[in-house]
């Protein structure tokens, strides 16, 4: 799809123009303020539209009015939601051209508007044999400068949520591997003999019992003489069975989703040296799959992290702060500013916050609050967490440092207390992306599947 900036979009050539109407208001066109709003009653309640043909009156072939809502209620997120639903709407009746002519908002809307143009014209169609419709041409009139980064950013987010719909079959931590070293970026994949070297105990475990190899991911952006330094890490289970403790059938249905993070993390790094910051990041995976294969780990079993801390397994379907444990350890010794990781990684966090918000919690206040007003700006919505030392006794093993579950209770916040253990000298936060890495029917602006969780956050708390 192309978003081209005109200055008077109701006059464009196009098989529908897009216009909104605020309730009590009128819109700019007075043929939906005739046949939607005095015939119809049509009322303008956010997320309602009316389609209605022009009859060879104007240039544009029909009309959506788009329901804004109330005035002192419309925020950008409503209408990142409402754009969304247009394009939705648009992609059904097979049109090609779409302009948008907007009025009455109080604010710049590019960024959003953007944002809900890419990622409602979004399909997962690569097997399929027919394949879906979409939109060429998007027509608005908008800051071009704050559309182009946009369109960076949804570019970014399709390769994310690319990788986390692909099946398992294909998308395997040597594929994984693949995409990372064909990014054009500094990039070290390690084996798993270099990780046994390197003591990755935790995650060569989890490892185990599968056929396919574990790759280590180290992607890194350099830049003369950089501001900061950033590492992120994706959680790159590439298939989460549950191990020996495995899950219902039902619940290892949609595992293939369980390395999101990676796939933010690639998604990130594909759009980070186009933009070309003054900070220098990492993009590290610690990817493999979690299978009951004969070699697999077992409950019970002690394990030893690369700084040398020993963890009990309680339960092997605990295997993703496993991973991220030895990620992390890797991560603090790169003298980097900041580490950040993203994880597909409690239920637990999904009973908490439901599928409207990410978990966070993390070891510097700062750096926690600055990626939740990042992530809110851009239509992300990051909620910090507890982290009370009170959650640490039900991690405590009588024969390790500690055990890799705790109670169910608290669940995400515990998790988190265990991944800080790996942690010694960086600031760091954690972002529990299990609630909305994936949806399982259509949302706002998103279809069923992945969301690209992540990557407009880390993308703009990058660029920040």
């Amino acid at each position: 799809m192309e978003i081209k900036i005109i200055s008077n979009p109701a006059e464009q050539e196009c098989d529908i123009l897009v216009v909104n109407l605020f309730e009590g208001e009128k819109t700019t066109q007075e043929l939906a303020n005739k046949y939607a709003i005095e015939e119809d009653k049509f009322e303008g309640k956010f997320g309602e539209t009316y389609l209605l043909p022009t009859y060879g009156k104007q240039k544009a072939r029909k009309i959506l009015v788009v329901g804004f809502g109330k005035k002192d209620e419309f925020c950008p997120d409503k209408l990142r939601k409402a754009t969304g639903k247009a394009i939705k709407k648009a992609n059904q009746m097979e049109a090609k051209t779409v302009a948008f002519d907007y009025s009455g908002v109080d604010f710049c809307f590019a960024e959003q508007f953007t944002y809900g143009v890419g990622i409602a014209d979004y399909s997962f169609d690569k097997y399929k044999t027919k394949k879906d419709k979409h939109v060429e041409t998007v027509y608005v009139n908008a800051n071009e400068d704050a559309v182009r980064r946009a369109e960076k950013i949804t570019k970014a987010m399709k390769v994310s949520r690319d990788l986390a719909n692909e099946p398992a079959q294909y998308a395997t931590p040597s594929k994984l591997a693949e995409i990372a070293q064909g990014l054009g970026l500094d990039t070290k994949i390690y084996d798993k003999e270099e990780c046994e070297r390197m003591g990755m105990g935790a995650y060569l475990a989890v490892a185990k019992g599968s056929a396919e190899p574990p790759k280590f991911i180290h992607m890194k952006y350099s830049t003369p003489n950089p501001r900061k330094k950033i590492a992120i890490i994706g959680k790159g289970i590439c298939f989460d069975s549950g191990g020996l403790d495995i899950k219902p059938a039902s619940s290892m249905l949609t595992m293939k989703d369980d390395m999101s993070g990676a796939a933010c993390v690639i998604g990130t790094m594909t759009a980070i040296k186009e933009f070309a910051p003054d900070v220098e990041v990492h993009g590290i995976i610690a990817a493999c799959e979690n299978m009951p294969g004969c070699s697999a780990y077992k409950p019970g079993d002690i394990l030893t992290a690369k700084n040398g801390k020993t963890i009990e397994v309680d339960n092997t379907d605990a295997e993703g702060r496993l991973t991220l444990a030895d990620a992390l350890c890797y991560a603090d010794e790169l003298g980097v500013d900041e580490i950040i990781d993203l994880a597909t990684l409690t239920g637990a966090c999904m009973v908490a916050l439901g599928n409207q918000a990410a978990g966070i919690v993390g070891n510097d206040d700062n750096l926690v609050k600055s990626v939740i007003e990042t992530a809110k700006a851009c239509g992300e919505r990051y909620w910090e967490l507890p982290m009370y030392e009170e959650y640490k006794e039900s991690l405590k093993s009588s024969v390790a440092d500690m055990q890799n579950t705790g109670s169910r209770w608290g669940g995400a916040s515990t998790a988190g207390l265990f991944l800080k253990e790996f942690v010694e000298k960086t600031k760091w936060a954690h972002i529990d992306i299990a609630g909305v890495a994936y949806f399982d029917k259509a949302q706002g602006e998103f279809i069923k599947g992945s969301t690209g969780a992540g990557v407009r956050a880390m993308i703009n708390y990058i660029l920040k």
